[in-house]
């Protein structure tokens, strides 16, 4: 019985001294854990801890910085229920945002905040409207999203100094404005102008896991040659210069229709 007391309270050492180690784990040790996983993005000049730490140089595969990160990991982690506050600031690409696992495979995000340069996203963008410029600005109040689709999500967007670069050459847009709603996984989102810029625009997008239907008309406010050749790329335009756009993929006809204005 002696000898049984004995190996029990020096499990109970090893257990305790464990506890202490995760409790208190510098940031730079789980780095040799972290950084596979970070898809060839390297952290360097780490601080403080794993739950609460910051990192002054995240480095791309091509050794270019692109910023750097703070973050703050609930303990309560270590109990299986992961929350995750992250705050990532550089050049060209800013995110701030909350991110908590919850029950059946759901993810929930708060107060999410993105600003990106979008000629930086050149590489990782192929869009068959030519490449966009111009600055992003993302803000999401929550989305609940379950295998990685929004089934609840309240988002607005602001694409600011919009412009498409084309081979032959740049097309003003604008500035354009995006709000989204997603209700039991379908998304609809809302497109237009600020009322001001060279280009009208008013659109629905609707999403869903099994379609999508897109209906928007777009027309410019001024008769600059490059931006009705542009339009003129996208559909037949009408005789004030208009182009009225309608596609849809899938199951379209399933998704409920957007309500009218």
């Amino acid at each position: 019985m002696k000898y049984l007391r004995k190996h029990l309270l020096g499990l109970g050492v090893v257990l305790l001294a464990a506890a202490l180690l995760l409790w208190f784990l510098p940031a730079r040790w789980a780095m040799l854990w972290l950084e596979p996983q970070l898809h060839g993005l390297r952290l360097q000049q780490v601080q403080g801890l794993l739950w609460d730490g910051r990192a002054g140089q995240v480095v791309a595969t091509d050794g270019h910085v692109l910023g750097q990160v703070q973050w703050h990991i609930s303990r309560r982690a270590l109990l299986g229920e992961l929350q995750l506050h992250l705050d990532f600031d550089g050049p060209q690409l800013a995110f701030s945002g909350g991110v908590q696992r919850l029950p059946d495979n759901q993810v929930a995000w708060r107060e999410v905040s993105l600003r990106a340069d979008l000629a930086a996203l050149d590489p990782y963008v192929k869009s068959p409207l030519d490449q966009p410029r111009g600055e992003l600005l993302v803000t999401i109040d929550h989305a609940l999203l379950q295998g990685g689709w929004p089934l609840q999500l309240q988002a607005q967007a602001h694409w600011r100094h919009a412009v498409m670069h084309t081979h032959g050459g740049d097309v003003a847009l604008g500035e354009l404005q995006w709000q989204a709603q997603a209700h039991g996984g379908v998304i609809q989102a809302q497109v237009h102008d600020d009322g001001n810029g060279p280009l009208h625009a008013n659109g629905q997008l609707q999403l869903s896991p099994l379609g999508w239907r897109l209906d928007a008309t777009l027309r410019p406010r001024q008769t600059d040659p490059a931006l009705r050749r542009w339009l003129a790329g996208l559909g037949q335009p009408a005789a004030d210069g208009s182009v009225h756009i309608q596609r849809s993929g899938g199951l379209a006809g399933t998704l409920p229709a957007a309500p009218s204005k």
